[in-house]
């Protein structure tokens, strides 16, 4: 009988070599992840601050470089464009009737501001400033409009007054006592404009907050998520008390919080919010305290935020419902001594309760 010689049971020799070959590329993989983490954790967070839109901007963001000047010629122009208490800037051009021609900017904010117009049924109107001004919360003296004052204004209220050519871009109003107030979107569309300046220079790690509407991406300096109160709704106009209502977990995610108990005066013993419902010419008297939204950019948040305030609860819902990329969480007012609180379902994963 032939003697057989059976080989032994196993990987084939070429697939040892291959194993040989990749361990110390997969240990140089691991290596490389290492330092690489290492690195990143070395490199410092820059924390800068100042003053803009009537108001303090911080930016926390993780790199070598400083980009503080940066930031404030991006911010100058956003409030070349939009702010209402520089003369010089574009809305203000508008506002005394004086054509001009419109930068891209300029073209964004307006298109997204008609966009929440629509999806609000009007809620979010970029011209209620002349019923602002009446009010005392504009850029005018304080003043309390009669009811046939009000009636008068709100005839030069609504998007419908505006009217855009494309060819070269220029607004014109169907009458030039139509004025218009981007004050409810600037703040969140500054963080935006911010936010992508450091976006542009690769950096993974950063929050941007003017005003109290921010911008996250990545983690913070503890290397967790970042973490965003919401103030609870005291009447506290000057902002001194600063008791947090709730905090949120926040990353890769715009959020904007409006409310009433920001902004508010005292006149002959009553009390008059700043948020100006544009359908009814008068300041909004909701439950709702103050309207936090969440959204992937934070113009939108912004005007979001503001547009729930003037809807009330159950409006903003089914808005909501049309747009489950929103989040919301709104802080009640239920007639009792603790406020009562309302939040999208989506949004339980970013409580830190």
């Amino acid at each position: 009988m032939e003697n057989t010689i059976e080989r032994p049971s196993g990987m084939s020799a070429s697939r040892r070599r291959n194993l040989l070959w990749q361990v110390p590329f997969l240990l140089f993989l691991i290596a490389g992840t290492v330092f690489i983490v290492r690195q990143q954790r070395s490199v410092p967070y820059q924390k800068d601050q100042g003053f803009v839109f009537g108001t303090i901007y911080h930016v926390s963001y993780q790199s070598e470089k400083n980009l503080k000047q940066e930031i404030e010629e991006v911010l100058s122009q956003v409030d070349a464009e939009f702010s209402m208490f520089n003369e010089h800037s574009t809305v203000s051009l508008i506002n005394r009737g004086e054509e001009t021609v419109l930068s891209p900017m300029f073209l964004e904010v307006y298109r997204l501001a008609l966009h929440v117009n629509k999806e609000t049924s009007g809620a979010f109107d970029i011209t209620v400033a002349p019923l602002v001004n009446a009010w005392g919360f504009g850029f005018k003296h304080r003043q309390s409009p009669t009811p046939s004052q009000v009636d008068s204004l709100l005839q030069l209220v609504g998007m419908h007054h505006l009217s855009l050519d494309t060819v070269p871009p220029v607004l014109h109003k169907s009458d030039q006592r139509v004025m218009l107030d981007f004050s409810a979107i600037a703040k969140g569309y500054g963080s935006d404009c911010v936010a992508r300046l450091l976006r542009r220079h690769h950096i993974d790690n950063f929050m941007v907050e003017i005003g109290g509407e921010v911008v996250t991406q990545g983690i913070s300096p503890n290397r967790l998520p970042w973490r965003i109160g919401v103030t609870k709704p005291n009447d506290d106009s000057l902002q001194v008390a600063s008791e947090l209502q709730t905090v949120l977990n926040v990353t890769d995610r715009a959020m904007a919080t409006s409310g009433n108990y920001r902004n508010f005066y005292y006149q002959n013993g009553r009390k008059y919010a700043h948020t100006i419902n544009p359908k009814t010419g008068y300041p909004v008297q909701h439950t709702i305290l103050s309207a936090t939204v969440l959204a992937k950019d934070c113009a939108i948040a912004d005007a979001y935020a503001t547009s729930f305030m003037v809807m009330g609860l159950e409006a903003a819902k089914l808005v909501l419902e049309r747009h489950p990329e929103l989040m919301a969480y709104f802080v009640l007012d239920n007639g009792e001594d603790e406020y009562a609180v309302w939040y999208s379902p989506s949004l339980q994963n970013c409580l830190n309760d």
